[in-house]
């Protein structure tokens, strides 16, 4: 896997709950939609809003960055800390003014990053994804965030890429998370390309449009060895008008390190 993982061990604010089966953690997906909502206004304070609400402890972000020029962040990073305690997966960005890589951000605000890199995905389109190596006091984690491409043989393309990132090599628990652009839920699907080695979170959840969902765009999909407790497209009348998209959150239990390992310290 070409991510040019990036060693880094940034310390946040607060940590996450360990349970005696493992660690639990709320993680969400959201396409902001580059800030513009479904009444065509464009407010990125709106977004901030939903994203504090969602009250998850890592948040994949697509369309975070501007599409032309510059690609500059739409988002004030600095509010977002000071207000949620969020922090951005740093030294991603393509671009100097750019949040994230092909619009694609993760947030978190437990837990340390032990490694980051970018995962370029093949197709017609520019796509890419964010593989982040999550460290939480000995509890590995990876997260893939993830935007595919709108043509089928492109997503089937970075679906094998994907499953390729999503398969690392000290078998630490994986989270994919985005903005999948797959409607279907038959065996030809996105999903099913990367079953068994992920299991969809409690869905599918209609997602698009905001306004009435009914398409499942958005997905978020774990390691089997992941336990879900809860999972949900976030509709509320802020979801509805701040993207196009509404966001997804699930509540996960991450098996303790020591647990995967048979016991052993």
């Amino acid at each position: 896997m070409a991510t040019n993982m990036a060693r880094k061990a940034d310390d946040v604010s607060r940590p996450a709950s360990v349970l005696p089966g493992g660690m639990s953690l709320t993680v969400a997906s959201y396409n902001i939609h580059k800030c513009v909502g479904t009444d065509g206004v464009f407010d990125p304070m709106r977004i901030k809003h939903v994203i504090l609400s969602l009250d998850a402890d890592i948040v994949a972000l697509q369309e975070a960055d501007a599409r032309f020029g510059d690609r500059r962040g739409l988002l004030d990073l600095e509010v977002l800390l000071n207000s949620g305690g969020y922090r951005a997966v740093a030294n991603v960005g393509s671009r100097d003014m750019s949040h994230g890589w092909h619009g694609n951000v993760v947030l978190y605000r437990t837990g340390a990053v032990h490694a980051s890199g970018r995962l370029k995905l093949p197709g017609i389109e520019p796509r890419g994804a964010l593989v982040v190596d999550f460290d939480h006091d000995g509890d590995p984690l990876r997260v893939i965030a993830v935007h595919l491409g709108l043509l089928r043989r492109s997503r089937t393309k970075q679906a094998l890429r994907i499953l390729d990132a999503a398969q690392p090599d000290d078998g630490r628990p994986v989270i994919v998370m985005g903005d999948m652009n797959e409607w279907r839920t038959n065996g030809h699907s996105v999903v099913s390309q990367l079953s068994p080695h992920l299991v969809e979170a409690g869905g599918p959840h209609a997602s698009f449009p905001a306004r009435y969902p009914f398409l499942p765009l958005d997905r978020i999909m774990v390691s089997p060895a992941v336990d879900v407790s809860a999972a949900e497209a976030v509709d509320t009348p802020l979801t509805r008008v701040a993207s196009d998209h509404l966001p997804l959150r699930a509540v996960v239990t991450i098996p303790a390190a020591r647990a995967r390992h048979g016991g052993a310290a």
